[in-house]
């Protein structure tokens, strides 16, 4: 009966005074959020070390995929000889681009001809216009003559290879694409830096780990030294 109730005056006592729960050390819970931050930043990331990792390929051997193959198209029109006004026709001669519709011409040009990404180029002389067009894997060049008014066009495109090459280098693609490029680089260096700190964490296998990093390192010198010109 004394058993009896000292058991339940124990049992009483720890229900209402459960034992406390053992606090997460400092270490514990930098390493459950750099692995968060690793898991969750390399899923974010996967799209585009994807892209650019198989672009480097691409890159680094063009002709393996076709991404040297060129479509060349030439035609010819016609754009209004008062948008192209030569310097003899102008009060003010001294300048050959006051007589010249920039713009007007540039929206001809995308409307009639079909020519399509960023105007690189605009060069004017005393008798042409030279207007250039690019894009990842593609190029457009129109020659205007400013006596009659008629353009030569020759168009490039170099397939969808070229295309992502040059998506990977960042070439012909726009600020937005800059950036996209920049952030890519910064999630990299994110991934590799919080991979890093997690080895660190993992006893078992951090001196292997390190060693690993140093000699990847180590021979990624070695070969820049003894092989690249």
């Amino acid at each position: 009966m004394i058993v009896s109730e000292a058991g339940s005056s124990l049992l009483s006592h720890t229900t209402r005074n459960p034992l406390p729960k053992r606090r997460r050390t400092w270490k514990q819970w930098s390493a459950k959020w750099i692995r968060w931050l690793h898991i969750y930043g390399s899923m974010f990331s996967c799209a585009v070390v994807l892209f650019f990792s198989v672009t480097g390929i691409t890159l680094n051997h063009p002709s393996w995929f076709g991404g040297e193959m060129e479509n060349v198209r030439e035609s010819k029109g016609q754009v209004p000889l008062k948008w192209v006004a030569t310097p003899s026709e102008l009060k003010d001669a001294s300048d050959p681009n006051s007589g010249v519709a920039r713009l007007e011409i540039v929206e001809h040009l995308r409307s009639e001809a079909r020519v399509h990404g960023a105007m690189k180029d605009f060069t004017v002389d005393d008798s042409q216009c030279i207007v250039a067009f690019r894009a990842p894997g593609y190029t457009a060049d129109v020659f205007i003559d400013r006596v009659t008014g008629q353009y030569d066009l020759v168009e490039s495109s170099m397939g969808w290879i070229a295309v992502m090459n040059d998506l990977h280098k960042g070439r012909d693609s726009g600020q937005a694409w800059s950036w996209v490029i920049d952030l890519s680089a910064a999630l990299l260096v994110f991934v590799s830096a919080t991979g890093l700190l997690l080895l660190l964490y993992i006893n078992r296998h951090r001196t292997a780990g390190l060693a690993t990093t140093v000699l990847g390192v180590v021979v990624t010198v070695a070969i820049y030294l003894a092989f690249v010109p």
